[in-house]
C-alpha cells in the first residue's frame, strides 16, 4: 500500500493476520525495489483515476484527478509483482491499477461512456448493489459458501460502490470474475498466478463486521504467506 491510503485497508489486514507496511510514494525506483524485494504481498488501494496515457487514450472530459507520481509507482510496483506471480490484492483503483498494468483499458467515466449503466458513485450507501460472482474463481472460494458437491456456486454479494472508472478491455492472461447487474466488471484474477485478484467495491469498509468480506483480506494474506 502506498503512504495516504492506509486506515481501514491496514485494520482490514492486521484483521486477517497480516502485517501492513506502507510505502513511501516520493523514493526513487531503485529504493522501491529493495522494499518490494522484502515483502509477502502487495495490496493496492483506491485513490484517483488511473491516467487514460497508460492505456492509450486521451483524457475525457469527466475524467478525474490524477496523481502521476502515484501512477509510476504503483505501475512499477505492479508490473513486477505480475511478473514474479506475487500474491496481489487490489481495490477500486486497485483493480483498475491492476488491469492498465497488465495491458487492458478503462471506462474513464461510466456514465458518459457506458450508456444504461448504474450510478456507481454511491459514496454515502453502505450496500449500493449485488455483483455476481462467476464459480470457480479465487474470488468465490474467498467469498462464497461451497456447496455439497465441493464447487463453488455462483453468488449474489451486496456491495458498496464509490468510483466512475471500471475495467474496459480486461487484460491479457487475466478473466473477468465479477458483475454488477449492469455488466460492469467488479472483479478480475489473474489466470495463472495463485493469487493475483482485483475488486471493484471497498471490502476494506466492511470487513470490520462482515465475516464474508475479512475472509478475502484473510484469502489474500494467506497466499501473502505462503509465498
Amino acid at each position: 500500500m502506498l503512504d495516504g491510503q492506509w486506515g481501514d485497508y491496514c485494520r482490514s489486514v492486521a484483521l486477517a493476520d497480516g502485517a501492513p507496511v506502507l510505502i513511501p510514494l516520493e523514493l526513487s525506483e531503485h529504493a522501491w525495489r529493495r522494499i518490494y524485494e522484502r515483502l509477502d504481498g502487495l495490496l493496492f488501494p483506491g485513490g484517483v483515476d488511473v491516467s487514460p496515457s497508460f492505456y492509450g487514450e486521451g483524457p475525457h472530459s469527466q475524467l478525474g484527478q490524477v496523481d502521476d507520481a502515484l501512477d509510476e509507482a504503483e505501475l512499477a510496483l505492479a508490473r513486477w509483482a505480475l511478473a514474479d506471480r506475487m500474491p496481489v490484492l487490489g481495490i477500486c483503483r486497485g483493480i483498475q491499477l491492476l488491469n492498465v498494468a497488465a495491458g487492458g483499458s478503462l471506462y474513464q467515466d461510466l456514465s458518459a461512456q457506458l450508456p444504461g449503466s448504474l450510478v456507481h458513485a454511491c459514496p454515502d450507501t453502505p450496500r449500493a448493489h449485488a455483483i455476481h460472482i462467476t464459480p470457480g474463481t479465487r474470488l468465490a472460494a474467498a467469498l462464497c459458501s461451497p456447496s455439497v458437491a465441493g464447487e463453488h456456486r455462483i453468488s449474489l454479494v451486496q456491495t458498496n460502490s464509490r468510483h466512475h472508472q471500471a475495467v474496459k478491455d480486461v487484460a491479457p492472461g487475466f478473466v473477468a470474475t465479477a458483475h454488477a447487474p449492469d455488466g460492469v466488471i467488479e472483479g478480475i484474477e489473474m489466470v495463472d498466478a495463485p493469487f493475483v485478484v482485483g475488486v471493484q467495491w471497498h471490502p476494506e469498509n466492511l470487513a470490520p463486521t462482515d465475516p464474508q468480506m475479512l475472509d478475502l483480506f484473510r484469502a489474500f494474506v494467506k497466499a501473502a504467506a505462503s509465498k
